[in-house]
């Protein structure tokens, strides 16, 4: 029936009626913390904790191994079930060797440290070279004959493929609970979940960075994590962000070769392909919130243009609401203590 029989403000009169019929619910359970552990600051998880702010992100630190420990306990005190590393070595090479170093990886460090002192805590770890590389690409870099006989470089797909599976054996060796390759290598899960399998660790989940585009919004996280590229961008195997259907695809192949949970990077300008992606797959799907996104509200809250608070949880319910299960998100501390 029509107005005035049919009144929708009927239901928005109270906070307590607003709440019964809200459609989309946000709560610290849905989100997972990343954190940035630098061999640098310290390897050992018995001294005391050194901290480095990220000027790019404020709030956000680079961490020794002790306090990413100290950090982790306080995300999963506030209800936070989940963290995802990203290591920054003392040393690079053209290959990423720290990316597989079964003893002295930094993320292998923090892991161990991390599960020892925080048993029920998920411990996800971020599986790429581009922070292990001296020249910051992704993968195992091959020369060629470029234009006029200038010799170009690029990533070789199949001899990229052999580190990564190296990594991931290392990773779920030293205690992750999830293995999240986020280098967009073609036939990379099919890889991991093969070297997983014949290592004995067929029990360990992939969650795969399956629709992650070239996006200006890494900004801050490059600078987070030392990880831009020396040369040339990424574009030869992000995806195109005008490319809806293209990153559907992509998740379905990602499905085909084994992975358990899929993702799209990153999260609001790409609200329509969440929705795409979570239509098409019904598997378990993450949003990584990124640096940019987090950068952006940082900085118009603390200009003045807008309130944190409110406009970080608006953010955040949008992408659970376009069809996210889980949010990987800087706000994450903030968010668990406001949705308190």
């Amino acid at each position: 029936m029509a107005f005035p029989q049919t009144r929708m403000r009927r239901l928005r009169a109270t906070h307590e009626l607003r709440g019964l019929v809200r459609e989309t619910r946000l709560a610290a359970a849905d989100l997972v913390y990343p954190l940035f552990v630098a061999a640098e600051l310290g390897m050992a998880a018995d001294v005391e904790p050194r901290r480095e702010p990220i000027w790019t992100m404020p709030g956000i630190d680079r961490l020794s191994v002790a306090a990413a420990v100290q950090e982790a306990g306080s995300a999963q005190e506030l209800g936070i079930p989940a963290v995802i590393l990203f290591g920054i070595p003392q040393a690079k090479d053209a290959e990423g060797s720290g990316a597989y170093d079964d003893d002295d990886g930094i993320v292998q460090l923090a892991t161990r440290a991390i599960k020892r002192a925080h048993p029920d805590l998920i411990v996800i770890t971020d599986l790429c070279l581009c922070e292990y590389t001296d020249h910051g690409h992704c993968g195992v870099l091959i020369e060629r004959d470029g234009p006029a006989g200038i010799a170009e470089y690029t990533v070789h797909n199949d001899q990229t493929l052999e580190l990564l599976a190296r990594t991931a054996v290392s990773q779920a060796n030293a205690g992750a609970d999830i293995i999240a390759p986020s280098d967009m290598m073609d036939g990379r899960i099919g890889a991991i979940r093969e070297a997983l399998d014949d290592a004995g660790l067929t029990e360990k989940p992939i969650m795969a960075y399956s629709s992650k585009f070239a996006s200006a919004f890494y900004g801050p996280f490059r600078e987070a994590a030392d990880s831009a590229p020396s040369f040339g961008d990424r574009r030869g195997y992000q995806l195109d962000p005008a490319n809806g259907s293209e990153a559907v695809r992509e998740a379905l192949l990602d499905v085909d070769e084994g992975a358990d949970l899929l993702m799209v990077k990153p999260a609001l300008p790409y609200l329509d392909v969440i929705r795409r992606v979570k239509d098409a797959t019904n598997l378990p799907l993450v949003a990584y919130n990124t640096g940019g996104e987090y950068s952006m509200l940082k900085a118009a809250a603390a200009a003045g243009y807008m309130d944190e608070r409110h406009s970080v949880l608006e953010a955040l319910t949008s992408i659970r609401r376009a069809g996210a299960d889980i949010i990987i998100t800087y706000h994450a501390k903030d968010a668990a203590q406001w949705l308190k």
